[in-house]
């Protein structure tokens, strides 16, 4: 059993850094302090907390540069991207700071010649697991709704990101956040298991595979604790034939191979209706040949390395099991001989239900096209997968394009535009891409005790 955790720059395979893994002793202390300044943290007045996120949003902007370089060495997002994903992290503290009060202020009840209302009371140290592929927005995304209520924030981060996890412990300690507020923990799944049992953990986030986060769920529920699951998915593309093609073809390329085809909300699956696939998938093919692939820290750069080996090697695999399968391969389709974990952009064609493309998450530089014969046959595809995080719509008629998302199985849905997570809205997926909700009013009160409280009741 390994006694550390090792960051690699996947650009050059170099070795960034070694974080030593915490033993029991060291897990035990973490939790104390996160659970005493919980108890500090609960009772610290409104106006207190929102100071803290405007600090914390002035932190990440001095640091926007160092905090996006450490995200491009460590899993190779390309240093322009990297930079808005920390840009947009500033821009959620200010949205919170601004908004997150009343989201937690006492709400009067409808009931009649009573005094009652609803409270929002925080819940205790929120342990998170959190992935590597937005190491910073992925965080705080779900850090600062849970900090605003009063919660304190257990980071169990990706081994692969460690660095940026404790970057983003430097932003906080420079605030007026009581220390073990924001508490960085490296652990391995023992480590885990135990942090869910502990009794000073009130509830578990996860952002993760599917396999992670049943695991996690069944630890939790078996001592009734709430969790909230942002898991995998594999969502649906659907351009119908009245669509503005050029738009979404564009919309297309960025929903798949932004930050090399790592993103949960990513699109996946390729839907496009049958008169006008040999037109999309031409002017598709040709805007991805024309990416730039190279060094993620050139500003230039669209298409960096995969953040790991072994995630390469498994998006091959599926790559190659679903030509063998049958599929059409337009584009790409292999490894990147040479330094650095590269995989070619990819499009395959004809790919049908019943193939590894269509079936899986496919968590790389890949698109999957599959042909529709109308609208209801291109829901019906969407619809058949096990995961439901969020789906895309291309028509020109929004009425239809409104009815196709009133019967989409996700948990969002994007008619005519691009895909993204913004704190003005909720996000979270239904079926196999997880439950609960992070972002806007919903994520902060996931984590909270929503009290009733009655006054005088006779």
């Amino acid at each position: 059993m390994t006694d550390h955790v090792i960051s690699r720059n996947p650009t050059t395979g170099d070795v960034i850094a070694t974080y030593p893994l915490q033993d029991k002793a060291e897990l035990d202390a973490a939790l104390q302090q996160s659970a005493n300044a919980f108890v500090q943290w609960r009772s610290t007045a409104m106006e207190q907390r929102v100071l803290v996120l405007r600090q914390l949003a002035e932190q990440i902007r001095q640091r926007q540069d160092q905090l996006a370089t450490m995200a491009t060495l460590e899993m190779g997002k390309p240093i322009a991207q990297a930079r808005a994903e920390v840009l947009k992290c500033a821009n959620l503290c200010d949205w919170y700071a601004e908004q997150g009060p009343a989201m937690l202020a006492d709400k009067p009840t409808l009931v009649e010649d009573q005094q009652a209302w609803q409270s929002f009371r925080p819940l205790g140290v929120i342990l998170a697991v959190m992935p590597w592929n937005f190491p910073y927005w992925q965080v705080l995304r779900g850090a600062v709704s849970m900090l605003l209520a009063g919660n304190t924030y257990l980071l169990k981060h990706a081994p692969s990101v460690m660095g940026s996890a404790h970057l983003m412990s430097e932003l906080f300690d420079a605030t007026d956040l009581p220390k073990g507020g924001f508490t960085v923990i490296n652990v391995d799944n023992e480590g885990v298991s135990t942090a869910i049992k502990d009794p000073r953990v009130a509830a578990v986030a996860v952002t993760g595979s599917v396999r992670a986060g049943g695991a996690i769920a069944a630890q939790a529920g078996a001592v009734l604790k709430k969790t909230v699951l942002e898991l995998g998915g594999a969502d649906p593309f659907i351009v119908l034939a009245d669509a503005d093609l050029d738009a979404a073809v564009a919309s297309a390329v960025a929903g798949r191979y932004q930050n090399t085809g790592q993103v949960c909300m990513a699109a996946k699956r390729f839907i496009i209706e049958e008169s006008v696939a040999e037109a999309f998938e031409a002017r598709f093919s040709a805007a991805v040949q024309a990416l730039k692939i190279g060094d993620p820290l050139q500003e230039e750069t669209y298409i960096g390395p995969m953040a790991r080996y072994d995630l390469r090697d498994e998006l091959d695999r599926q790559v190659q099991q679903t030509l063998a399968e049958g599929a059409r391969l337009v584009l790409g389709g292999h490894k990147i001989e040479g330094v650095g974990n590269y995989y070619a952009p990819t499009i395959l064609a004809d790919v049908t239900p019943d193939m590894t493309a269509f079936q899986q998450e496919i968590f790389g530089p890949v698109a999957a096209i599959t042909v529709a014969r109308d609208a209801e046959h291109a829901l019906a595809l969407a619809n058949d997968s096990e995961f439901g995080l969020s789906a895309t719509v291309w028509s020109g008629n929004e009425a239809l394009a409104q009815d196709l998302a009133e019967r989409l199985e996700t948990g969002a849905v994007f008619i005519n535009g691009n895909g993204a997570s913004d704190p003005r809205v909720a996000i979270g997926g239904v079926k196999k891409s997880g439950y609960g909700r992070e972002l806007s009013s919903f994520g902060v009160h996931e984590f909270c005790n929503i009290q009733t409280v009655w006054k005088n009741r006779r």
